[in-house]
Protein backbone atom coordinates (compact mmCIF):
# COMPACT_ATOMS: atom_id res chain seq x y z
CA UNK A 1 0.00 0.00 0.00
CA UNK A 2 2.75 2.18 -1.13
CA UNK A 3 1.77 5.66 -2.82
CA UNK A 4 3.63 6.53 -5.85
CA UNK A 5 6.59 8.26 -5.94
CA UNK A 6 6.50 9.87 -9.14
CA UNK A 7 2.68 11.67 -8.71
CA UNK A 8 2.63 14.84 -6.81
CA UNK A 9 0.80 14.37 -3.63
CA UNK A 10 -1.30 17.29 -2.24
CA UNK A 11 -2.80 18.58 0.78
CA UNK A 12 -6.61 16.64 0.72
CA UNK A 13 -7.96 20.44 0.99
CA UNK A 14 -11.22 19.07 -0.99
CA UNK A 15 -12.10 16.92 2.55
CA UNK A 16 -12.92 20.60 3.80
CA UNK A 17 -15.57 20.27 1.12
CA UNK A 18 -17.61 18.14 3.33
CA UNK A 19 -20.40 18.51 5.64
CA UNK A 20 -19.27 18.79 8.78
CA UNK A 21 -20.74 15.04 10.04
CA UNK A 22 -19.13 13.75 7.09
CA UNK A 23 -15.41 15.05 7.81
CA UNK A 24 -15.26 13.64 11.25
CA UNK A 25 -16.97 10.44 9.82
CA UNK A 26 -14.28 10.14 7.25
CA UNK A 27 -11.29 10.91 9.43
CA UNK A 28 -12.30 8.42 12.18
CA UNK A 29 -12.49 5.73 9.12
CA UNK A 30 -9.20 6.95 7.90
CA UNK A 31 -8.30 6.65 11.50
CA UNK A 32 -8.62 2.89 11.14
CA UNK A 33 -6.36 2.68 8.53
CA UNK A 34 -3.56 4.39 10.75
CA UNK A 35 -3.96 1.87 13.69
CA UNK A 36 -3.18 -0.63 11.31
CA UNK A 37 -0.03 1.14 10.27
CA UNK A 38 -1.22 1.57 6.70
CA UNK A 39 -0.63 5.38 5.26
CA UNK A 40 -0.76 4.68 1.99
CA UNK A 41 -4.19 3.43 -0.17
CA UNK A 42 -4.36 3.08 -3.99
CA UNK A 43 -7.57 2.52 -5.40
CA UNK A 44 -8.49 2.14 -9.40
CA UNK A 45 -11.47 2.69 -11.01
CA UNK A 46 -12.58 0.85 -13.84
CA UNK A 47 -15.42 0.13 -16.18
CA UNK A 48 -17.12 1.23 -19.32
CA UNK A 49 -17.82 4.62 -20.50
CA UNK A 50 -20.07 6.91 -19.68
CA UNK A 51 -21.23 5.73 -16.39
CA UNK A 52 -19.76 7.99 -13.77
CA UNK A 53 -16.25 6.79 -12.98
CA UNK A 54 -14.71 10.27 -13.42
CA UNK A 55 -18.04 11.69 -11.09
CA UNK A 56 -17.47 9.09 -8.67
CA UNK A 57 -13.36 10.19 -8.54
CA UNK A 58 -14.26 13.76 -7.85
CA UNK A 59 -17.07 12.72 -5.24
CA UNK A 60 -14.56 10.71 -3.47
CA UNK A 61 -12.01 13.39 -3.41
CA UNK A 62 -14.37 16.56 -2.99
CA UNK A 63 -12.54 18.41 -5.85
CA UNK A 64 -13.03 18.71 -9.40
CA UNK A 65 -10.04 16.63 -10.32
CA UNK A 66 -11.49 14.80 -13.51
CA UNK A 67 -13.24 16.49 -16.48
CA UNK A 68 -16.70 15.50 -16.61
CA UNK A 69 -19.50 16.36 -19.55
CA UNK A 70 -22.32 14.70 -20.36
CA UNK A 71 -20.88 14.81 -24.56
CA UNK A 72 -17.54 13.52 -24.65
CA UNK A 73 -15.93 10.64 -23.16
CA UNK A 74 -14.58 11.10 -19.27
CA UNK A 75 -11.18 10.38 -19.54
CA UNK A 76 -8.88 9.29 -22.78
CA UNK A 77 -6.13 8.44 -20.38
CA UNK A 78 -5.65 7.26 -17.01
CA UNK A 79 -5.64 9.75 -14.31
CA UNK A 80 -3.88 9.28 -10.48
CA UNK A 81 -4.68 11.69 -8.17
CA UNK A 82 -3.12 11.84 -4.76
CA UNK A 83 -4.14 13.43 -1.70
CA UNK A 84 -2.71 13.47 1.98
CA UNK A 85 -4.13 14.27 5.54
CA UNK A 86 -2.64 13.47 8.75
CA UNK A 87 0.06 11.40 7.18
CA UNK A 88 -2.62 9.11 5.67
CA UNK A 89 -1.86 9.42 1.53
CA UNK A 90 -5.12 8.06 -0.78
CA UNK A 91 -4.10 7.75 -4.48
CA UNK A 92 -7.39 7.16 -7.05
CA UNK A 93 -6.70 6.34 -10.74
CA UNK A 94 -9.37 6.85 -13.12
CA UNK A 95 -9.28 5.52 -16.11
CA UNK A 96 -10.28 5.33 -19.74
CA UNK A 97 -13.96 3.51 -20.43
CA UNK A 98 -13.57 -0.14 -22.01
CA UNK A 99 -16.01 0.11 -24.64
CA UNK A 100 -15.80 1.48 -27.80
CA UNK A 101 -17.83 1.05 -30.91
CA UNK A 102 -20.12 -1.64 -29.55
CA UNK A 103 -16.97 -3.67 -28.08
CA UNK A 104 -13.70 -4.19 -25.95
CA UNK A 105 -11.48 -0.92 -26.58
CA UNK A 106 -8.23 -3.02 -26.28
CA UNK A 107 -5.68 -0.17 -26.58
CA UNK A 108 -7.78 0.88 -23.59
CA UNK A 109 -6.94 -1.78 -21.94
CA UNK A 110 -3.17 -1.38 -23.19
CA UNK A 111 -2.86 1.73 -21.82
CA UNK A 112 -4.41 1.19 -18.15
CA UNK A 113 -1.99 -1.98 -18.16
CA UNK A 114 0.95 0.22 -18.77
CA UNK A 115 0.10 2.98 -17.17
CA UNK A 116 -0.49 0.39 -13.47
CA UNK A 117 2.93 -0.92 -14.32
CA UNK A 118 4.86 -1.18 -10.99
CA UNK A 119 1.70 0.42 -9.25
CA UNK A 120 0.63 -1.76 -6.39
CA UNK A 121 -3.60 -2.16 -6.72
CA UNK A 122 -5.42 -1.89 -2.98
CA UNK A 123 -8.65 -1.42 -4.37
CA UNK A 124 -10.90 -1.65 -7.34
CA UNK A 125 -13.74 -0.36 -8.15
CA UNK A 126 -16.12 -1.75 -10.86
CA UNK A 127 -18.37 1.16 -11.94
CA UNK A 128 -21.92 0.40 -14.09
CA UNK A 129 -25.25 2.10 -13.69
CA UNK A 130 -27.92 0.91 -11.18
CA UNK A 131 -30.72 1.89 -13.71
CA UNK A 132 -29.59 -0.60 -16.12
CA UNK A 133 -32.19 -3.68 -16.27
CA UNK A 134 -29.92 -6.21 -17.61
CA UNK A 135 -26.57 -7.58 -18.16
CA UNK A 136 -25.58 -8.05 -21.60
CA UNK A 137 -22.56 -9.82 -23.44
CA UNK A 138 -20.57 -6.49 -23.45
CA UNK A 139 -20.57 -6.21 -19.65
CA UNK A 140 -19.30 -9.77 -19.80
CA UNK A 141 -16.84 -9.10 -21.96
CA UNK A 142 -15.72 -6.03 -20.29
CA UNK A 143 -15.33 -8.49 -17.14
CA UNK A 144 -13.75 -10.89 -18.76
CA UNK A 145 -11.04 -8.23 -20.16
CA UNK A 146 -10.14 -6.91 -16.56
CA UNK A 147 -9.86 -10.58 -15.62
CA UNK A 148 -7.61 -11.37 -18.01
CA UNK A 149 -5.54 -8.25 -17.69
CA UNK A 150 -5.27 -8.69 -13.67
CA UNK A 151 -6.29 -12.08 -12.98
CA UNK A 152 -9.30 -13.54 -10.82
CA UNK A 153 -7.68 -11.98 -8.33
CA UNK A 154 -8.74 -8.37 -8.81
CA UNK A 155 -12.41 -9.07 -8.33
CA UNK A 156 -11.44 -10.31 -4.36
CA UNK A 157 -10.24 -6.56 -4.16
CA UNK A 158 -13.13 -5.30 -5.83
CA UNK A 159 -16.53 -3.05 -5.15
CA UNK A 160 -19.29 -2.93 -7.88
CA UNK A 161 -19.95 0.86 -7.64
CA UNK A 162 -23.86 1.61 -9.16
CA UNK A 163 -24.42 5.52 -9.82
CA UNK A 164 -27.47 7.16 -10.70
CA UNK A 165 -28.63 5.42 -7.51
CA UNK A 166 -31.66 7.36 -6.41
CA UNK A 167 -34.22 6.64 -8.87
CA UNK A 168 -37.60 5.45 -8.55
CA UNK A 169 -38.01 1.71 -10.43
CA UNK A 170 -40.88 1.30 -12.68
CA UNK A 171 -43.91 -1.19 -12.49
CA UNK A 172 -43.85 -0.11 -9.05
CA UNK A 173 -40.99 -2.43 -7.89
CA UNK A 174 -39.56 -1.62 -4.71
CA UNK A 175 -36.04 0.41 -4.55
CA UNK A 176 -34.34 -2.21 -2.32
CA UNK A 177 -36.26 -5.32 -4.38
CA UNK A 178 -34.60 -3.52 -7.68
CA UNK A 179 -31.69 -2.85 -6.12
CA UNK A 180 -31.05 -6.54 -4.90
CA UNK A 181 -31.97 -7.60 -8.39
CA UNK A 182 -29.41 -5.87 -10.24
CA UNK A 183 -26.67 -6.34 -8.01
CA UNK A 184 -27.31 -10.23 -8.15
CA UNK A 185 -27.24 -10.34 -11.77
CA UNK A 186 -23.91 -8.20 -11.74
CA UNK A 187 -22.52 -10.55 -9.14
CA UNK A 188 -23.42 -13.84 -11.37
CA UNK A 189 -21.83 -12.08 -14.28
CA UNK A 190 -18.42 -11.44 -12.33
CA UNK A 191 -18.37 -14.67 -11.04
CA UNK A 192 -18.98 -16.60 -14.77
CA UNK A 193 -16.24 -13.89 -16.33
CA UNK A 194 -13.68 -14.43 -13.43
CA UNK A 195 -14.12 -17.77 -12.97
CA UNK A 196 -14.87 -17.55 -9.74
CA UNK A 197 -16.00 -20.26 -7.71
CA UNK A 198 -19.46 -20.38 -5.94
CA UNK A 199 -17.85 -21.08 -2.52
CA UNK A 200 -15.71 -17.63 -2.86
CA UNK A 201 -16.89 -14.29 -1.22
CA UNK A 202 -19.55 -12.08 -3.19
CA UNK A 203 -18.25 -8.53 -4.33
CA UNK A 204 -19.77 -6.34 -2.47
CA UNK A 205 -21.98 -3.77 -3.94
CA UNK A 206 -22.24 0.00 -3.15
CA UNK A 207 -24.60 2.82 -4.61
CA UNK A 208 -24.20 6.22 -5.44
CA UNK A 209 -25.40 9.12 -6.77
CA UNK A 210 -23.01 11.94 -7.64
CA UNK A 211 -26.08 14.59 -9.31
CA UNK A 212 -26.33 17.86 -7.24
CA UNK A 213 -30.20 16.62 -7.51
CA UNK A 214 -29.18 13.87 -4.70
CA UNK A 215 -31.37 14.31 -1.70
CA UNK A 216 -29.46 15.43 2.07
CA UNK A 217 -30.15 15.01 5.30
CA UNK A 218 -30.59 17.26 7.86
CA UNK A 219 -26.61 17.84 8.48
CA UNK A 220 -26.19 18.50 4.45
CA UNK A 221 -25.08 14.78 3.92
CA UNK A 222 -26.01 13.54 0.46
CA UNK A 223 -28.43 10.22 0.92
CA UNK A 224 -30.40 7.80 -1.17
CA UNK A 225 -34.03 6.73 -0.77
CA UNK A 226 -32.60 4.11 1.80
CA UNK A 227 -31.68 7.28 3.89
CA UNK A 228 -28.20 5.73 3.39
CA UNK A 229 -25.45 8.50 3.61
CA UNK A 230 -23.61 6.67 0.40
CA UNK A 231 -20.31 8.17 1.11
CA UNK A 232 -19.10 6.84 4.09
CA UNK A 233 -20.54 4.30 3.10
CA UNK A 234 -19.10 3.93 0.14
CA UNK A 235 -15.28 4.67 1.80
CA UNK A 236 -16.12 2.46 4.84
CA UNK A 237 -16.40 -0.61 2.13
CA UNK A 238 -12.96 0.39 0.79
CA UNK A 239 -11.02 0.30 4.14
CA UNK A 240 -12.88 -2.95 4.48
CA UNK A 241 -11.77 -4.56 1.48
CA UNK A 242 -8.26 -3.31 1.72
CA UNK A 243 -7.56 -4.29 5.37
CA UNK A 244 -9.22 -8.01 4.32
CA UNK A 245 -6.98 -10.82 4.02
CA UNK A 246 -7.10 -10.69 0.08
CA UNK A 247 -3.30 -9.18 -0.76
CA UNK A 248 -3.00 -6.21 -3.07
CA UNK A 249 -1.73 -6.47 -7.12
CA UNK A 250 1.76 -5.45 -7.81
CA UNK A 251 1.47 -5.03 -11.38
CA UNK A 252 4.82 -5.87 -12.54
CA UNK A 253 5.83 -6.68 -16.04
CA UNK A 254 5.29 -10.60 -15.63
CA UNK A 255 1.30 -9.84 -15.11
CA UNK A 256 0.87 -7.22 -17.74
CA UNK A 257 3.33 -9.89 -20.30
CA UNK A 258 1.67 -12.74 -19.78
CA UNK A 259 3.10 -16.28 -19.42
CA UNK A 260 6.18 -16.97 -21.35
CA UNK A 261 4.13 -19.33 -24.06
CA UNK A 262 8.00 -20.53 -25.44
CA UNK A 263 9.58 -21.27 -22.09
CA UNK A 264 5.97 -23.06 -21.32
CA UNK A 265 6.25 -24.99 -24.21
CA UNK A 266 9.89 -26.13 -24.17
CA UNK A 267 8.95 -27.80 -20.47
CA UNK A 268 6.66 -30.32 -23.05
CA UNK A 269 9.44 -31.43 -25.01
CA UNK A 270 10.68 -34.04 -23.17
CA UNK A 271 7.23 -35.69 -22.43
CA UNK A 272 6.55 -35.51 -25.74
CA UNK A 273 9.85 -37.18 -26.82
CA UNK A 274 9.22 -39.87 -24.74
CA UNK A 275 5.15 -40.40 -25.66
CA UNK A 276 6.20 -40.26 -29.36
CA UNK A 277 9.18 -43.19 -27.93
CA UNK A 278 6.81 -45.54 -25.80
CA UNK A 279 3.63 -45.38 -28.82
CA UNK A 280 5.73 -45.49 -32.01
CA UNK A 281 9.10 -45.78 -31.72
CA UNK A 282 8.91 -48.77 -29.63
CA UNK A 283 5.76 -51.12 -31.11
CA UNK A 284 7.65 -50.44 -34.06
CA UNK A 285 10.70 -52.10 -33.27
CA UNK A 286 8.73 -54.52 -31.13
CA UNK A 287 6.74 -55.64 -34.31
CA UNK A 288 9.78 -55.48 -36.47
CA UNK A 289 11.68 -57.98 -34.03
CA UNK A 290 8.62 -60.32 -34.14
CA UNK A 291 8.41 -59.99 -37.76
CA UNK A 292 12.07 -61.20 -38.18
CA UNK A 293 11.29 -64.33 -35.08
CA UNK A 294 8.73 -65.57 -37.33
CA UNK A 295 10.76 -65.36 -40.37
CA UNK A 296 13.31 -67.34 -39.00
CA UNK A 297 10.89 -69.56 -37.84
CA UNK A 298 8.94 -70.37 -41.35
CA UNK A 299 12.22 -70.73 -43.53
CA UNK A 300 12.52 -74.22 -44.82
CA UNK A 301 14.77 -76.56 -43.23
CA UNK A 302 17.35 -77.22 -46.42
CA UNK A 303 18.08 -73.57 -46.05
CA UNK A 304 18.63 -74.04 -42.52
CA UNK A 305 20.47 -76.83 -42.84
CA UNK A 306 22.55 -75.59 -45.94
CA UNK A 307 23.18 -72.39 -44.31
CA UNK A 308 24.35 -74.07 -40.96
CA UNK A 309 26.65 -76.28 -43.40
CA UNK A 310 28.14 -73.34 -45.09
CA UNK A 311 28.82 -71.67 -41.62
CA UNK A 312 30.59 -74.75 -40.66
CA UNK A 313 32.88 -75.81 -42.96
CA UNK A 314 33.96 -72.22 -43.85
CA UNK A 315 31.99 -71.68 -47.20
CA UNK A 316 30.23 -68.58 -45.87
CA UNK A 317 33.92 -66.63 -45.12
CA UNK A 318 35.21 -67.97 -48.55
CA UNK A 319 31.64 -66.57 -50.20
CA UNK A 320 32.53 -63.52 -48.59
CA UNK A 321 36.37 -63.14 -49.64
CA UNK A 322 35.60 -64.09 -53.13
CA UNK A 323 32.78 -60.92 -53.32
CA UNK A 324 35.69 -58.93 -51.89
CA UNK A 325 38.16 -59.99 -54.66
CA UNK A 326 35.34 -59.81 -57.09
CA UNK A 327 34.57 -56.20 -56.30
CA UNK A 328 38.29 -55.21 -56.14
CA UNK A 329 38.94 -56.69 -59.23
CA UNK A 330 36.30 -54.25 -60.94
CA UNK A 331 37.53 -51.61 -59.39
CA UNK A 332 41.28 -52.40 -61.06
CA UNK A 333 39.54 -52.64 -64.38
CA UNK A 334 37.24 -48.99 -63.93
CA UNK A 335 40.84 -47.38 -63.09
CA UNK A 336 42.60 -48.90 -66.15
CA UNK A 337 39.97 -47.93 -68.73
CA UNK A 338 39.93 -44.52 -67.41
CA UNK A 339 43.76 -44.37 -67.95
CA UNK A 340 43.13 -45.91 -71.02
CA UNK A 341 40.34 -43.12 -72.28
CA UNK A 342 42.68 -40.38 -71.26
CA UNK A 343 45.70 -41.89 -73.53
CA UNK A 344 43.46 -42.03 -76.71
CA UNK A 345 42.24 -38.46 -75.42
CA UNK A 346 45.96 -37.16 -75.73
CA UNK A 347 46.60 -38.83 -79.05
CA UNK A 348 44.11 -37.19 -80.85
CA UNK A 349 45.06 -33.73 -79.36
CA UNK A 350 48.57 -34.62 -81.29
CA UNK A 351 47.21 -35.60 -84.40
CA UNK A 352 44.58 -32.02 -84.05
Amino acid sequence: MAATATQQVREWTGLQQFPVATQTALINILGKLRQQNVDSLTVVVMGKGGVGKSSTVNSLVGERVAVVSAFQSETTRPLQCSRARAGFTLNIIDTPGLVEGGCVNDQAVDIIRRFLLNKTIDVMLYVDRLDGYRVDNLDKQVMRAITRCFGSQIWRIGIVVLTHAQLSPADGVEYLEFVSKRSAALQEAIRQSAGLKKSDKEVPICLVENSGRCNVNSGGEKILPNETVWLLSLVERIVEVATSENKSILVDKKLIDGPDANRRGKLWIPLVLLAQFLLIVWPIRKAIQRDLEEEKQHRPQWEIRAEEFRRSSGIFEDDRADEQAITEALQQDDIALDQLNDFDDDDDDIYD
